[in-house]
């Protein structure tokens, strides 16, 4: 194993042999670091950490206990193969979060990106891969193949359907099943979740100019109850703005997805 001299390990931890432990890391009671783990500069594993595979914890992290992550997926086509879990700078885990390995059929990589909050509880599967800024509230879960953009928000207690696409910026409310991709800043809600407005109040948050706000409100009502099927109205918008934001909204609704859109109100 490489343990850096300044990392802090509590002598009941147990790091096997092949793992890698960063400087000003610390690896507090009855951790457990399997041998293909890579602990980064200044993480913190509190207590009763387990982290296995082949997984990677970006600098700055702080795991809460009973956390376990790089776990093999839950997946009955998992055959053994090694796949990867990389986690980013700064992220804030709580207990009992599992984020698992990726698949071979998925492109062997869970990934999630950095300056995440994932509430107690939560689950991120196999193939996902979850953007920067993400917050998943406490006993969320993200199915297989998920792709979760920056600046995200899952309230608690929901679900999210294998292979859904989440676009920047949106928030989920809580107890809501997502079944379909949900656009760029939109607001999805209730128990099967239909798309119900825009997130105004993260929007305004973030600082987006009163101009970008406006346009994004037409688009809403455009892409709600213009003629046409959804898909041309999409284009016919991108044809038309000139708001970034806006455009962001029509690539994502013409990128290539494996879930059919939920279109405002169904």
């Amino acid at each position: 194993m490489a343990i850096s001299h300044e990392a802090v390990i509590h002598p009941s931890a147990l790091i096997e042999d092949g793992a890698q432990v960063g400087p000003g890391a610390r690896i507090g009671p009855f951790c457990h670091i399997g041998p293909k783990v890579v602990i980064g500069k200044d993480v913190e594993l509190m207590s009763h950490v387990v982290v296995q595979g082949v997984t990677e914890i970006g600098e700055g992290t702080l795991v809460h206990p009973f956390a376990v992550l790089g776990g093999i997926p839950q997946d009955l086509k998992f055959k053994g193969e090694e796949t990867r879990l990389t986690i980013g700078k700064r992220n804030r885990i709580r207990e009992h979060v599992t984020m698992n390995t990726g698949t071979e059929g998925g492109g062997g990589l869970t990934s999630v990106g950095d300056d995440g909050l994932f509430m107690a509880g939560c689950h991120v599967a196999h193939d996902c891969r979850v953007g920067n800024n993400v917050i998943i509230v406490n006993n969320a879960a993200l199915a297989g193949h998920c792709v979760i953009e920056d600046e995200v928000i899952i309230g608690g207690l929901s679900g999210v359907h294998q292979w859904v696409r989440i676009g920047r910026g949106a928030i989920i409310g809580a107890v809501t099943m997502v079944t379909n991709d949900v656009i760029p800043h939109g607001l999805v809600q209730a128990p099967r979740g239909h798309l119900d407005g825009l997130n105004l109040v993260g929007l305004k948050r973030r600082g987006v100019a009163r101009a970008d706000i406006t346009a994004l409100r037409a688009a809403f009502q455009m892409l709600a109850q213009g003629e046409g099927a959804f898909q041309d109205r999409a284009r016919r918008l991108g044809d038309e703005t000139e708001s970034d934001y806006v455009r962001e909204i029509v690539d994502f609704i013409l990128g290539q997805s494996d879930r059919s859109f939920l279109t405002p109100g169904g």
